[in-house]
């Protein structure tokens, strides 16, 4: 692996016209404030324009020299740490632009006074000073870029201040701050911090601890308490344990080394630094308090280098790197934070975490040389060391990319790991690298070389210094002669960047695959992390950008197609994400007349994929045919599968059935068969056709469609439509077609509306006609199916289909495949039709009889305990009240509910004579009763009402009923059941019956 690329970030460099030597610096939205050194106590402000170039708009004094300083984007403030009379003060400059326009007024307040009415005119025309008293002198600051919220590091402690906008009237917001909160922090100096959306980085000169602060709801009772709460961490061990040793470092007459220590996420909190929180806001009814959790500390130890112990080993370059998710028109004032990247550096070796979401490390830094000074953006490192300044390549925008789209690593999308090898794309060198900092696409670099250097360097030739003659020659004094120059150091931009690394990557194609990948890598982070910024959509680059990124997506798909690597499979991915389609890519990488051309697995994957996925786009015929001889070089066996892709619909069907005759000699199969016969239907040679479909057994053959169902449905646009051997089958071989569907659908290839859809664009029906063979279809999927959810909508679906053909006298349009007889000896769901139902039928000749088998159906299934009666009876209503059919439809309903003496009460008005069989069919075990309780005296009672004119009763009466009630009741119990007003001599023969059967018992 290519570790440094030499590649060129760094553009133009312009040297700063300041007036006296910086000794501090940092940059605003636009501006760049330079502190001057102890002699002249003021803070000089440059605007940046475009290349660097850079114009005075002013400088304001200070109270004292400035030890630390920092600017704000939100609020547009600058706050300073200084000094004077051996005392340190922190005060934050507002309005400071209004001195670029003349004003040279200066209005010093102290934090939270309260400002008139009458400041409201003078605030707007002079820069105000806030002074920010403290208990203990400020050693370091640090501004929120998310709210502007100002953190200040004090021995033992941090202050937080919150940023607040003070509404003087309509005409006049003025900027103040509210301290908020105190972190008191034992045993610890802290030496830099960094805060952002309430993170906090702070290093010590050995230790690293990264906490967070959470707000909780709190009510009133509880806020004193909570203010005087102690956050801080369990101790893990005894404090005697060897592992467990205090903080301090130094004793009275030794130095005690502790071992290294990495603690992540709620390890963190074994680190025994305890921290008390102390809110100073004013105690409301529902007041806002913070809590502390603990996410990264780690420990070094003094670094032990080939060259002996080295004494200057401390951290530096503590940095919060908010990154935000990426711009869209509709959201570009609603950026969502998606990850949070904290940095630090020790002299040799610099270390990049996510603590965002999660807490990792996501790249460690090997320097070259001791670093001064480091500073990290979302596209790059830059490093300054004794003689260098040093750009290497960060992850965050691979890290932040999977935090906003955690899915992204599939078959559509890709982007490069977080784990990507780090590498050095410049080491720019320069004569005594001190200071850096950056902001947009600038670097501002301060170099002072020591005065031996100097002196070396001039013998030789004078001209080198000529060069600062141009942009300072107002500098006329000693100070000129120190050689030190601040710089302004243009980066190029990110599409030139990007062609260079592009361009760069040829060079690695042929020899060293993985350095081309690695670098096409970068250069792809390089684009996404420019995408991912908040300036995103106003950049002027925004459209080249967009072309840029889709551009990187291509050339890393061609490397994953030509190159023979273990991540093949992302070519898929990174191609889609390209915009190209499939003739393009084949273009890019199929050369003309090249017979000999071998092809990588990511290619055949690339394509494999794309054409068995739903997609529009139909290659050529040319195409098609290079395509077919691409796959029979490399992977014959995907050849049926890929000339059944809409994709293929052009290809020559005769050069097809040569390569599949080749291949069937090799590996037959029943796919290929099936894919042989189906190019014979376009070329209409039948005879072809007859033979390769002879050569298996239908249920093979149905069998055979689930290895491709695209042989007989396609999508297009998302809708499933049938191929031509689909309308070829239907017309010739309806019962194949219809087997072949029932096992695309019990092997999840397809699925019951998509059936539906199928069979009715198959057969031309309308949206609401049901055609023959899309029952067929139901009714076979009855016969095999075993998923109860399945099973009762196909019930319900064929009920509404025999329901609605007879009730509108409609006869199916082609033939059934099963007769009812079929259905009942092979499908469960479909029972024997009961005696009584036939005798119901049997009884006069019905008008329905040219639809008995859509009736008999629909008897057969409720004859069944399958179907959910309470889902079926909407469906059933138009029925029930027609003739004998809907009598038996009623009844059977009843049944199934449970109705009986309903039913017998339908049986008896309308067909008394099924009545017994009915009772012989339904009346058991706990029914059983219902024959004396029921229908012994309802029969009693219509033959005395109707006499001897219905001799269907009296013969149900005798012949059954009594028979059934002296068989079963004791002759107390049937004596009590007879009517008073019957003939004894007909019911004689039957008490004798009960009486004689009590004797023998």
């Amino acid at each position: 692996m290519v570790q440094l690329y030499n590649l060129h970030p760094f553009g133009s460099q312009r040297v700063v016209p300041c007036k006296q030597e910086p000794a501090h610096f940092c940059c605003g939205q636009d501006v760049l404030f330079v502190a001057s050194t102890a002699a002249s106590c003021r803070v000089e402000v440059f605007a940046v324009r475009e290349q660097g170039r850079c114009e005075a708009l002013g400088s304001f004094a200070t109270l004292g020299p400035v030890l630390r300083m920092a600017h704000s984007s939100t609020g547009d403030y600058l706050v300073t740490i200084e000094e004077k009379s051996k005392a340190t003060f922190l005060r934050a400059y507002m309005n400071w632009r209004c001195m670029s326009a003349g004003s040279s007024r200066v209005c010093v307040r102290m934090v939270g006074h309260k400002m008139e009415e009458s400041y409201s005119e003078t605030l707007k025309e002079q820069m105000s000073v806030v002074e920010m008293p403290l208990s203990d002198p400020p050693l370091c600051v640090s501004c929120c870029p998310v709210n502007g919220d100002l953190l200040v590091g004090c021995k033992n402690k941090l202050v937080m201040f919150c940023l607040k906008y003070q509404v003087i009237n309509q005409n006049l917001t003025v900027l103040d701050f509210e301290r908020a909160l105190i972190l008191h922090i034992d045993n610890l100096i802290p030496a830099e911090i960094a805060f952002c959306a309430r993170h906090i980085a702070i290093t010590t000169e050995l230790n690293v601890l990264i906490l967070k602060l959470e707000l909780v709801q709190r009510s009133a009772a509880r806020t004193e308490q909570c203010a005087q709460g102690v956050s801080a961490p369990e101790k893990a061990l005894d404090g005697g344990s060897p592992s467990t040793h205090t903080l301090q470092l130094e004793l009275d007459e030794f130095i005690i080394c502790q071992k290294p220590v990495e603690l992540l996420g709620e390890e963190s909190k074994l680190c025994e630094i305890p921290i008390t929180l102390e809110s100073t806001e004013l105690p409301a009814e529902d007041t806002k308090n913070f809590q502390v959790q603990y996410l990264l500390f780690r420990r070094f130890t003094p670094d032990q280098s080939p060259f002996g112990f080295c004494e200057e080993t401390k951290l530096h370059s503590v940095q919060l790197l908010p990154v935000y998710q990426t711009a869209y028109e509709e959201t570009e004032n609603k950026r969502k934070l998606l990850n949070l990247f904290c940095f630090f550096s020790l002299p040799h070796v610099g270390y990049l975490y996510s603590v965002g979401k999660s807490v990792e490390l996501i790249s460690t830094y090997q320097y070259s040389e001791k670093s001064e000074q480091a500073v990290l953006t979302p596209q790059f490192l830059h490093v300054i060391t004794s003689q260098n300044l040093q750009c290497f390549t960060v992850r965050c925008s691979a890290a932040a990319a999977r935090d906003e789209d955690p899915y992204i690593d599939t078959t559509v999308k890709a982007c490069p790991p977080v784990t990507l090898d780090v590498c050095t794309l410049r080491m720019q060198l320069f004569i005594g690298p001190r200071a850096i900092c950056h902001f947009k696409n600038h670097i501002i670099l301060l170099t002072k070389a020591d005065t031996e250097d100097i002196t070396e360097k001039r013998k030789p030739t004078r001209s080198m210094l000529s060069r600062k003659a141009d942009s300072i020659k107002s500098r006329t004094d000693s100070e000129s002669e120190l050689g030190w120059n601040l710089y302004i150091i243009n980066t190029v931009s990110t599409i030139q960047l990007y062609r260079e690394m592009v361009d760069y990557s040829r060079t690695y194609e042929n020899f060293k695959t993985e350095s081309c990948i690695h670098l096409l890598s970068e250069a792809h982070l390089l684009v996404r992390a420019a995408i991912m910024d908040p300036h995103f959509l106003k950049s002027d680059e925004k459209e080249d950008l967009l072309r840029a990124f889709q551009e990187s997506c291509a050339f890393l798909g061609d490397c994953y197609s030509r190159f023979d690597t273990k991540d093949y499979h992302l070519a898929l991915p990174y191609y889609r994400m390209s915009g190209l389609s499939m003739t393009e890519v084949l273009k890019r990488l199929v050369s003309e007349g090249d017979e000999i051309q071998t092809y990588e697995r990511g290619f055949i994957f690339y394509l494999t994929h794309s054409l068995n996925e739903d997609s529009n786009e139909e290659l050529s015929k040319e195409s098609g045919n290079k395509v077919l001889q691409i796959f029979y070089l490399a992977d014959p066996v995907q050849l049926p599968h890929i000339l059944c892709s809409p994709c293929m619909r052009n290809v020559c069907p005769l050069t097809a059935v040569k390569y599949l005759q080749k291949v069937e000699k090799m590996m037959p199969s029943v796919v290929l068969t099936l894919t042989k016969a189906f190019l014979a239907l376009k070329m209409g040679d039948m005879i072809m056709y007859e033979h390769e479909m002879d050569s298996y057994k239908e249920t093979t053959l149905a069998c055979g469609f689930i290895g491709q169902p695209q042989l007989l449905r396609q999508r297009k646009e998302g809708v499933v439509r049938p191929t031509e051997f689909a309308v070829y089958l239907k017309k010739m071989q309806p019962g194949l077609l219809v087997a072949a569907t029932v096992a695309l659908h019990e092997n999840s290839k397809i699925e019951l509306e998509e059936a539906e859809m199928f069979f009715k664009m198959l057969c031309s029906s309308s949206e609401n006609t049901i055609p023959q063979l899309l029952v067929d279809f139901w009714e076979a999927l009855l016969v095999v199916s075993c998923q109860e959810e399945i099973i009762q909508e196909l019930l319900l679906r064929v009920t509404s289909q025999y329901v609605w053909r007879i009730s509108k006298k409609q006869l199916p349009e082609t033939k059934p495949l099963k007769t009812t007889e079929d259905l009942i000896n092979s499908c469960n769901h479909f029972g024997l039709i009961f005696p009584w139902v036939t005798s119901i039928m049997s009884v006069e000749c019905s008008s329905d009889k040219d639809y008995c088998e859509d009736i008999s159906r629909l008897q057969s299934l409720l004859c069944s305990q399958s179907i959910n009666i309470d889902s079926a009876l909407p469906i059933l209503e138009p029925l029930t009240e027609a003739d004998n059919v809907g009598l038996t439809i009623r009844v059977l309903c009843d049944t199934h509910l449970g109705k009986y003496e309903e039913a017998i009460d339908q049986l008896l008005k309308r067909c008394p004579n099924a009545a017994v069989f009915y009772a012989q069919d339904e009346l058991k075990g706990n029914n059983q009763a219902l024959w004396w309780n029921k229908l012994l005296p309802e029969l009693c009672e219509r033959t005395r009402l109707t006499g001897n004119d219905c001799p269907v009763l009296i013969s149900s009466l005798k012949a059954e009923t009594l028979s059934v009630v002296a068989m079963e009741l004791e002759l107390r119990d049937f004596l009590s059941l007879l009517p008073e007003d019957g003939t004894v001599a007909f019911f004689l023969p039957h008490l004798l019956h009960c009486s004689q059967r009590k004797l023998l018992t």
